[in-house]
Protein backbone atom coordinates (compact mmCIF):
# COMPACT_ATOMS: atom_id res chain seq x y z
CA UNK A 1 0.00 0.00 0.00
CA UNK A 2 1.18 3.43 -0.85
CA UNK A 3 -0.38 7.00 -0.40
CA UNK A 4 -3.50 4.84 0.72
CA UNK A 5 -3.53 3.55 -2.47
CA UNK A 6 -4.36 -0.63 -2.46
CA UNK A 7 -1.60 -2.12 -5.37
CA UNK A 8 -4.61 -4.39 -5.93
CA UNK A 9 -6.61 -1.78 -7.78
CA UNK A 10 -3.67 -0.93 -9.97
CA UNK A 11 -2.93 -2.09 -13.84
CA UNK A 12 0.11 -3.08 -14.41
CA UNK A 13 2.32 -1.88 -17.45
CA UNK A 14 5.44 -4.15 -16.72
CA UNK A 15 6.82 -7.03 -17.98
CA UNK A 16 4.41 -9.65 -17.48
CA UNK A 17 1.91 -7.40 -15.92
CA UNK A 18 3.63 -6.16 -12.88
CA UNK A 19 3.37 -2.68 -11.22
CA UNK A 20 6.02 0.16 -11.91
CA UNK A 21 6.48 3.56 -10.75
CA UNK A 22 4.94 5.27 -13.32
CA UNK A 23 1.61 2.69 -12.63
CA UNK A 24 1.69 3.92 -9.02
CA UNK A 25 1.95 7.80 -10.15
CA UNK A 26 -0.43 7.58 -13.12
CA UNK A 27 -3.33 6.59 -10.62
CA UNK A 28 -2.50 9.24 -7.88
CA UNK A 29 -1.92 11.74 -10.83
CA UNK A 30 -5.52 10.58 -11.65
CA UNK A 31 -7.29 10.21 -7.99
CA UNK A 32 -8.16 6.84 -9.33
CA UNK A 33 -10.46 6.10 -6.35
CA UNK A 34 -11.14 2.28 -8.02
CA UNK A 35 -7.42 2.08 -6.56
CA UNK A 36 -8.26 3.45 -2.95
CA UNK A 37 -7.83 1.40 -0.21
CA UNK A 38 -11.31 0.17 0.76
CA UNK A 39 -9.58 -2.43 3.78
CA UNK A 40 -11.16 -6.00 3.24
CA UNK A 41 -11.91 -7.98 6.41
CA UNK A 42 -8.48 -9.62 6.31
CA UNK A 43 -6.16 -6.24 6.18
CA UNK A 44 -8.51 -5.01 9.33
CA UNK A 45 -7.81 -8.75 11.00
CA UNK A 46 -5.39 -8.07 14.14
CA UNK A 47 -1.92 -9.75 12.67
CA UNK A 48 -1.36 -12.53 15.21
CA UNK A 49 1.49 -12.69 17.43
CA UNK A 50 5.19 -13.77 15.67
CA UNK A 51 5.28 -17.27 17.07
CA UNK A 52 7.67 -17.58 20.15
CA UNK A 53 11.33 -18.23 19.53
CA UNK A 54 12.20 -22.14 19.12
CA UNK A 55 14.13 -23.19 21.84
CA UNK A 56 15.39 -26.19 20.00
CA UNK A 57 14.04 -28.80 22.15
CA UNK A 58 11.41 -31.09 21.41
CA UNK A 59 7.90 -30.67 23.33
CA UNK A 60 6.89 -32.92 26.41
CA UNK A 61 5.11 -35.99 24.72
CA UNK A 62 1.91 -36.34 26.51
CA UNK A 63 1.45 -40.72 27.01
CA UNK A 64 -2.06 -42.23 26.09
CA UNK A 65 -3.16 -44.74 27.75
CA UNK A 66 -2.78 -47.93 25.15
CA UNK A 67 -5.41 -51.02 25.62
CA UNK A 68 -4.24 -52.97 28.50
CA UNK A 69 -3.09 -50.01 30.49
CA UNK A 70 -4.26 -49.18 33.78
CA UNK A 71 -4.97 -44.73 34.02
CA UNK A 72 -4.72 -44.14 38.02
CA UNK A 73 -6.07 -40.49 38.80
CA UNK A 74 -3.31 -38.59 40.30
CA UNK A 75 -4.38 -37.45 43.46
CA UNK A 76 -3.60 -33.47 45.13
CA UNK A 77 -1.30 -34.80 47.42
CA UNK A 78 1.25 -36.57 44.54
CA UNK A 79 0.49 -34.00 42.11
CA UNK A 80 1.83 -31.29 45.17
CA UNK A 81 4.71 -33.64 45.71
CA UNK A 82 5.55 -33.64 41.72
CA UNK A 83 5.00 -30.01 41.60
CA UNK A 84 7.48 -29.17 44.58
CA UNK A 85 10.40 -31.70 43.26
CA UNK A 86 10.06 -30.57 39.61
CA UNK A 87 10.65 -26.95 41.07
CA UNK A 88 13.38 -28.07 43.65
CA UNK A 89 14.83 -30.03 40.73
CA UNK A 90 14.34 -28.06 37.75
CA UNK A 91 15.78 -24.31 39.60
CA UNK A 92 18.16 -25.45 42.41
CA UNK A 93 21.57 -26.88 40.94
CA UNK A 94 21.76 -29.87 42.76
CA UNK A 95 25.35 -31.44 43.24
CA UNK A 96 26.18 -34.22 45.10
CA UNK A 97 28.75 -35.72 47.54
CA UNK A 98 29.29 -39.53 48.78
CA UNK A 99 31.10 -40.71 51.60
CA UNK A 100 31.19 -44.43 53.70
CA UNK A 101 31.13 -44.34 57.01
CA UNK A 102 31.79 -47.09 59.16
CA UNK A 103 29.03 -47.56 62.16
CA UNK A 104 30.21 -50.10 64.28
CA UNK A 105 30.79 -47.64 67.16
CA UNK A 106 27.55 -46.16 66.26
CA UNK A 107 26.07 -49.92 66.78
CA UNK A 108 27.66 -50.33 69.69
CA UNK A 109 27.01 -46.77 71.51
CA UNK A 110 23.42 -47.92 71.01
CA UNK A 111 23.50 -50.75 72.01
CA UNK A 112 24.73 -49.21 75.05
CA UNK A 113 22.51 -47.02 75.71
CA UNK A 114 19.11 -48.93 74.95
CA UNK A 115 20.26 -51.83 77.59
CA UNK A 116 19.60 -48.85 79.99
CA UNK A 117 17.24 -46.18 78.55
CA UNK A 118 13.02 -47.12 78.69
CA UNK A 119 12.93 -44.99 75.46
CA UNK A 120 15.18 -46.78 72.68
CA UNK A 121 16.52 -44.79 70.42
CA UNK A 122 16.61 -45.47 66.47
CA UNK A 123 19.14 -45.56 64.50
CA UNK A 124 17.21 -42.23 62.30
CA UNK A 125 17.06 -40.64 65.86
CA UNK A 126 21.18 -40.76 65.94
CA UNK A 127 21.37 -39.30 62.46
CA UNK A 128 19.14 -36.15 62.96
CA UNK A 129 21.03 -35.80 66.17
CA UNK A 130 24.31 -35.78 64.68
CA UNK A 131 22.61 -34.10 61.19
CA UNK A 132 22.08 -30.91 63.74
CA UNK A 133 25.07 -30.88 65.74
CA UNK A 134 26.65 -30.26 62.35
CA UNK A 135 24.39 -28.10 61.39
CA UNK A 136 25.69 -26.12 64.16
CA UNK A 137 29.05 -25.97 62.67
CA UNK A 138 27.84 -24.92 59.27
CA UNK A 139 25.21 -23.22 59.39
CA UNK A 140 25.09 -22.24 55.76
CA UNK A 141 23.56 -25.60 55.11
CA UNK A 142 21.00 -25.02 57.12
CA UNK A 143 19.50 -21.99 54.97
CA UNK A 144 17.09 -21.30 52.10
CA UNK A 145 17.77 -19.45 48.88
CA UNK A 146 14.90 -16.62 48.67
CA UNK A 147 15.94 -14.76 45.12
CA UNK A 148 17.56 -12.18 46.86
CA UNK A 149 18.37 -12.94 49.77
CA UNK A 150 19.88 -16.02 51.72
CA UNK A 151 17.70 -16.73 54.61
CA UNK A 152 20.13 -18.67 57.66
CA UNK A 153 17.41 -20.00 59.68
CA UNK A 154 17.76 -19.83 63.64
CA UNK A 155 16.01 -23.12 64.21
CA UNK A 156 17.10 -26.68 63.10
CA UNK A 157 14.30 -28.24 62.01
CA UNK A 158 15.03 -31.39 60.19
CA UNK A 159 12.30 -33.37 58.32
CA UNK A 160 12.96 -37.47 58.10
CA UNK A 161 11.33 -38.62 54.46
CA UNK A 162 8.50 -41.02 55.47
CA UNK A 163 6.78 -43.62 52.38
CA UNK A 164 2.81 -43.49 52.02
CA UNK A 165 1.00 -45.79 49.54
CA UNK A 166 -0.23 -42.35 48.07
CA UNK A 167 3.04 -40.46 47.97
CA UNK A 168 6.05 -39.31 50.47
CA UNK A 169 5.28 -37.40 53.25
CA UNK A 170 8.26 -35.55 55.52
CA UNK A 171 7.12 -35.25 59.27
CA UNK A 172 9.59 -32.28 60.81
CA UNK A 173 11.46 -32.54 64.23
CA UNK A 174 11.65 -28.45 64.98
CA UNK A 175 14.51 -26.88 67.23
CA UNK A 176 16.95 -30.68 66.55
CA UNK A 177 19.83 -27.87 67.81
CA UNK A 178 18.53 -27.84 71.21
CA UNK A 179 17.03 -31.45 72.14
CA UNK A 180 18.62 -34.71 73.26
CA UNK A 181 18.32 -38.43 71.83
CA UNK A 182 15.11 -38.95 74.07
CA UNK A 183 13.51 -36.09 73.31
CA UNK A 184 13.95 -36.25 69.59
CA UNK A 185 13.17 -40.09 69.67
CA UNK A 186 10.12 -39.47 71.18
CA UNK A 187 8.77 -36.48 68.91
CA UNK A 188 9.84 -38.47 65.91
CA UNK A 189 7.76 -41.96 66.93
CA UNK A 190 4.88 -39.58 67.04
CA UNK A 191 4.95 -37.86 64.15
CA UNK A 192 5.34 -40.99 62.41
CA UNK A 193 2.72 -42.42 64.06
CA UNK A 194 0.39 -39.47 62.63
CA UNK A 195 1.94 -40.14 59.13
CA UNK A 196 0.70 -43.49 59.02
CA UNK A 197 -2.64 -42.42 59.69
CA UNK A 198 -2.59 -39.24 57.93
CA UNK A 199 -3.08 -37.36 60.87
CA UNK A 200 -0.33 -34.67 60.37
CA UNK A 201 -0.88 -31.34 60.86
CA UNK A 202 0.53 -29.06 57.40
CA UNK A 203 2.95 -27.00 60.26
CA UNK A 204 4.29 -30.82 60.91
CA UNK A 205 5.37 -31.64 57.31
CA UNK A 206 6.15 -28.22 55.52
CA UNK A 207 9.18 -26.02 56.20
CA UNK A 208 12.14 -28.23 56.77
CA UNK A 209 15.52 -26.61 57.22
CA UNK A 210 16.97 -30.14 56.11
CA UNK A 211 16.01 -33.52 55.47
CA UNK A 212 17.06 -36.65 55.93
CA UNK A 213 16.04 -39.99 53.46
CA UNK A 214 16.75 -43.93 54.32
CA UNK A 215 16.06 -46.68 51.87
CA UNK A 216 18.23 -48.94 53.73
CA UNK A 217 15.82 -51.05 55.13
CA UNK A 218 14.84 -51.53 51.52
CA UNK A 219 18.09 -52.94 50.42
CA UNK A 220 19.33 -49.83 48.78
CA UNK A 221 22.85 -49.51 48.86
CA UNK A 222 23.05 -45.93 47.88
CA UNK A 223 21.33 -43.27 46.15
CA UNK A 224 20.72 -39.42 45.28
CA UNK A 225 17.49 -37.65 46.61
CA UNK A 226 16.03 -34.69 45.38
CA UNK A 227 16.43 -31.59 47.64
CA UNK A 228 13.12 -30.72 50.02
CA UNK A 229 12.61 -26.52 49.72
CA UNK A 230 12.71 -24.86 51.25
CA UNK A 231 15.45 -26.40 52.58
CA UNK A 232 18.75 -26.37 50.37
CA UNK A 233 20.34 -29.62 51.23
CA UNK A 234 18.86 -33.25 51.78
CA UNK A 235 20.92 -36.53 53.15
CA UNK A 236 20.62 -40.17 51.39
CA UNK A 237 21.31 -42.88 53.47
CA UNK A 238 22.09 -46.35 52.42
CA UNK A 239 21.66 -49.78 54.03
CA UNK A 240 24.40 -51.03 55.93
CA UNK A 241 26.63 -53.66 54.63
CA UNK A 242 29.60 -55.50 56.13
CA UNK A 243 32.78 -54.74 53.93
CA UNK A 244 36.80 -54.68 53.72
CA UNK A 245 38.57 -51.65 55.33
CA UNK A 246 42.34 -51.07 55.16
CA UNK A 247 43.39 -49.57 57.90
CA UNK A 248 46.55 -46.95 58.67
CA UNK A 249 48.76 -49.54 59.43
CA UNK A 250 47.77 -51.27 55.92
CA UNK A 251 45.96 -53.88 57.77
CA UNK A 252 42.49 -55.29 56.56
CA UNK A 253 39.21 -55.54 58.87
CA UNK A 254 35.67 -56.41 58.20
CA UNK A 255 33.88 -53.40 58.94
CA UNK A 256 30.12 -52.05 58.85
CA UNK A 257 29.42 -49.21 56.44
CA UNK A 258 26.57 -47.07 55.35
CA UNK A 259 26.92 -44.95 52.60
CA UNK A 260 25.56 -41.40 52.78
CA UNK A 261 24.84 -38.99 49.48
CA UNK A 262 24.65 -35.59 50.33
CA UNK A 263 22.67 -33.45 47.76
CA UNK A 264 22.91 -29.74 47.65
CA UNK A 265 21.66 -26.44 46.39
CA UNK A 266 24.73 -24.94 44.97
CA UNK A 267 22.99 -21.40 45.21
CA UNK A 268 23.38 -21.60 48.63
CA UNK A 269 26.03 -24.52 49.61
CA UNK A 270 29.57 -24.06 47.93
CA UNK A 271 30.91 -27.50 47.78
CA UNK A 272 33.83 -27.05 50.35
CA UNK A 273 31.24 -25.89 52.47
CA UNK A 274 29.18 -28.87 51.81
CA UNK A 275 32.45 -31.14 51.93
CA UNK A 276 33.14 -30.00 55.67
CA UNK A 277 29.79 -30.33 56.59
CA UNK A 278 29.85 -34.03 55.26
CA UNK A 279 32.82 -34.78 56.50
CA UNK A 280 32.21 -33.80 60.24
CA UNK A 281 28.93 -36.03 60.00
CA UNK A 282 30.93 -38.92 59.12
CA UNK A 283 33.20 -38.53 61.99
CA UNK A 284 30.43 -37.95 64.69
CA UNK A 285 29.00 -40.76 63.16
CA UNK A 286 31.91 -42.82 63.29
CA UNK A 287 33.36 -41.52 67.00
CA UNK A 288 29.97 -40.84 68.85
CA UNK A 289 31.13 -40.42 72.14
CA UNK A 290 32.22 -36.93 71.11
CA UNK A 291 28.44 -35.61 71.15
CA UNK A 292 26.83 -38.21 73.02
CA UNK A 293 29.22 -38.04 76.25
Amino acid sequence: EINELSIEGIDGTGPEGRIIKADIEKAIAAGDHSAAKEASPAAKAVKPAPAAASTGMPAAIQPQAAPGDVSIPVSGKRRVIAQRLSESKFSAPHYYLKVRVEVDGLLASRKRLNEKAATKISINTFLIKFAAEALKRHPVVNSSWATDSIIQHGSIDIGLAVAQEDGLITPIVRNCGNKGLVQIEQDLQELIEKARSNSLKPNEYTGATFTISSLGSYGIEEFTAVINPPGSAILAVGEFRKDTVVQPDDSIEIRTLMSLTLSCDHRVIDGAVGAEFLNDLRQMIEEPVRVLY
